[in-house]
């Protein structure tokens, strides 16, 4: 019986071998590609100490990039498959659908560049995993910049409550609830088309003031995106509105005292103003169409996504 010389099998499979450089090239791209934001998001919440040349900075982000490289390196073959099936997705969606390479740059260079300029970068990140139905349509939709709509939002917030005692230290909100006023007095529902989602951006929503919840919600983050408010779109499961953020706790009281006493206090009266802390300890305030007042009663107060618009 002929035994089989395992030394030379190896050595011929071995030389079968092919090095791919481009494995440990896609590892190191993928590497930095993850550094980038997790550097930013610990940049933004440790202390800087102030070392010359930013000195902690510089080893801090070489100590991520070693430890993600060893990690990523274990995961290799795991990695590599998923990037490739990832690859040919992107390839069929640059080809045939709307989202592709280009728009996984510019998604990318936006959430890097919106980061940095954001006290709590990691709600960024965490707002793109949460499940949203047509993230990226909805994004798109909330056109705060575009001329329709930063025209119409600046007359909207100066429309109403400029006599109110103390608008000038209080200018933002009361401007705010102003646009809010102005779109819930002209605001039609109106139903998509059957058995189809139909988005309009706030500069389209602004023709007729009509249409259905999440047109309403993309409406009204836009104007409040507009004229320097911070908005976000909720998703409950079968339903979208817009809140808006008030800030910490002694703004909620000065936000309650202006709705229930100065603003709205008919639409109010009697009534509980609602909002959502979240894990920061900011308040956001209720602005969906169903609401008479800013805080008025939810549809859902369940949620299972979140869209903030810094």
């Amino acid at each position: 019986m002929i035994k089989p010389d395992i030394p030379k099998i190896k050595a011929f499979i071995k030389k079968l071998q092919v090095k791919k450089p481009w494995d440990s090239i896609i590892i190191f791209v993928l590497n930095v590609l993850i550094a980038i934001p997790l550097f930013i998001i610990i940049h933004q919440n440790i202390v800087d100490p102030e070392w010359p040349l930013h000195i902690d900075r510089i080893l801090i982000f070489i100590t991520m990039v070693v430890a993600i490289q060893l990690i990523l390196r274990l995961l290799k073959h795991f990695l590599i498959f998923c990037i490739a099936v990832y690859i040919l997705v992107l390839l069929f969606g640059s080809v045939f659908g709307n989202y592709g390479f280009n728009s996984v740059y510019e998604d990318y260079e936006a959430m890097v560049y919106t980061m940095a300029y954001d006290p709590n970068p990691q709600d960024l990140i965490i707002s793109k995993l949460l499940p949203f139905p047509n993230k990226s349509k909805i994004i798109d939709a909330v056109d705060y910049t575009n001329p329709r709509v930063r025209n119409y939002a600046v007359g909207a917030a100066t429309k109403y409550f400029k006599d109110v005692k103390g608008y000038h230290e209080h200018r933002l909100m009361i401007q705010c609830f102003s646009v809010f006023k102005d779109i819930r007095n002209k605001w039609n529902y109106v139903n998509d088309p059957r058995n189809a989602e139909y988005i309009a951006s706030g500069s389209e929503s602004i023709l007729h003031f009509s249409g259905d919840c999440d047109d309403h919600a993309i409406l009204m983050a836009a104007c409040i995106r507009a004229v320097g408010g911070t908005p976000r779109i909720i998703h409950t499961g079968g339903h979208l509105y817009p809140e808006m953020l008030v800030g910490t706790k002694a703004d909620l009281e000065l936000a309650n005292y202006l709705i229930k006493e100065e603003l709205f206090t008919e639409e109010s009266r009697g009534k509980e103003v609602h909002y959502h802390e979240d894990e920061y300890g900011q308040i956001w305030l209720n602005l969906d169409y169903t609401a008479r007042f800013p805080g008025g009663p939810f549809m859902s107060e369940e949620i299972l996504g979140a869209l903030t618009f810094n």
